[in-house]
């Protein structure tokens, strides 16, 4: 109270600022998942790039807050000449206080974003004062910057996103370039941390999934005394690799501060989880062992996925993990109704199911390799 007495601000109107706030984030998200249907639709009928802008790309610039019928916002084939080429032109430049900000090129959906079309951005890029380039298909969008030298385009873009398959983070991430929100100066720092940390991700991420020479003789130096000889990293390796998943296991479990207890509380579970476990008008029970099953596959997934991608969803049956929460993304089922015989349902990549018998919850962890294996068939 005392705070907004000093701005002279009343409690309703600050309550009308925290619900306009929470519009504009619903609104976002709201048009991204309009566009995500708007991009599978062009996979099936958009065969070319004219069609692909008309369909996707166009909506994609609008739904960032810029104006797509202003000429003088958002131009199309815009002129760049490149050196002794004349008349080079970029799909589309987006000016902002009447500078050119941001270069995009499209592509048709069909097509892979890749060699050719980056060094068609980058030739671009340099004799513009836009400081963000993005490569857009339809279904993928890559944002390059200049975080390495100044007016020449990074080789790599800091941030790609999917249209058809993202998660909530990468939304919020993409909000960032909406027009009202665009700081270049932010993006381009930002762009920089995420470089770097993206770049540390996927190192980590290589050694979860088979820990090189280097790696193993780092970590050995520290917990063998000797020399680390090609024999003692070979020995070494599956016990790094042990650990490594045991941390990552823990830290999951530590961050959901999941406390396991001897009685079902699905109530506590589905707040702490955001999951829909319930027990609902149909007779289907969630029960405490699915949930802890559900962890469990989460804790194994997590050096290939996000563990929010990763969902249940419980059936009279059989209790479902799923990729995206979508049903066509089958990742195993747990068969644990039965007060005798356990069992658990793994998929390969031509989604057949092999069913393996368990005695515990805990032998799921026996199985984290074909687990992992049935994750990223959908990566």
């Amino acid at each position: 109270m005392q705070i907004n007495k000093i701005f002279g601000l009343n409690a309703s109107i600050v309550s009308k600022i925290g619900l306009a706030t929470r519009h504009i984030v619903t609104d976002f998200y709201e048009k991204i998942s309009a566009l995500s249907k708007r991009s599978q639709a062009a996979e099936k009928h958009a065969s070319t790039e004219e069609a692909t802008k008309t369909a996707v790309i166009l909506p994609f610039i609008q739904a960032l807050g810029f104006d797509v019928f202003n000429l003088e916002e958002v131009v199309p084939e815009y002129v760049a000449d490149v050196g002794t080429k004349k008349g080079e032109k970029v799909d589309f430049a987006i000016r902002i206080d009447g500078k050119v900000a941001i270069l995009i090129e499209a592509k048709p959906i069909g097509s892979k974003l890749g060699e050719a079309q980056f060094n068609q951005l980058y030739r671009y890029f340099s004799v513009t004062d836009a400081r963000l380039g993005v490569l857009i298909n339809g279904r993928e969008a890559w944002f390059f910057s200049d975080t390495d030298a100044p007016n020449k385009m990074d080789k790599k873009p800091f941030f790609k996103f999917d249209l058809q398959e993202h998660e909530k983070s990468q939304v919020e991430e993409l909000a960032k370039f909406q027009k009202q929100e665009f700081e270049i100066e932010t993006i381009i720092e930002a762009a920089s941390n995420l470089k770097y940390t993206r770049a540390a991700a996927n190192f980590l991420k290589a050694q979860l999934a088979n820990p090189d020479d280097d790696f193993v003789r780092l970590i050995g130096r520290n917990i063998y005394d000797g020399s680390i000889t090609k024999a003692v990293a070979e020995q070494l390796r599956p016990s790094i690799q042990s650990s490594l998943d045991e941390i990552i296991r823990d830290r999951i479990q530590d961050r959901l501060g999941v406390t396991f207890l001897s009685e079902p509380q699905r109530t506590s579970f589905e707040e702490d989880l955001g999951e829909g476990l319930d027990v609902d008008d149909g007779g289907i029970v969630t029960t405490e062992e699915e949930v802890q099953g559900h962890l469990i596959v989460r804790a194994i997934g997590a050096k290939v996925s996000g563990i929010d991608r990763i969902n249940m969803r419980d059936s009279k049956s059989y209790c479902a993990i799923l990729m995206d929460d979508n049903n066509r993304k089958p990742i195993c089922r747990f068969y644990f109704n039965s007060p005798t015989t356990k069992y658990i349902g793994i998929f390969d990549e031509k989604k057949n199911e092999t069913k393996h018998k368990v005695e515990d919850v805990n032998e799921l962890y026996e199985y984290s390799d074909q687990i992992t294996a049935a994750i990223s068939n959908y990566l």
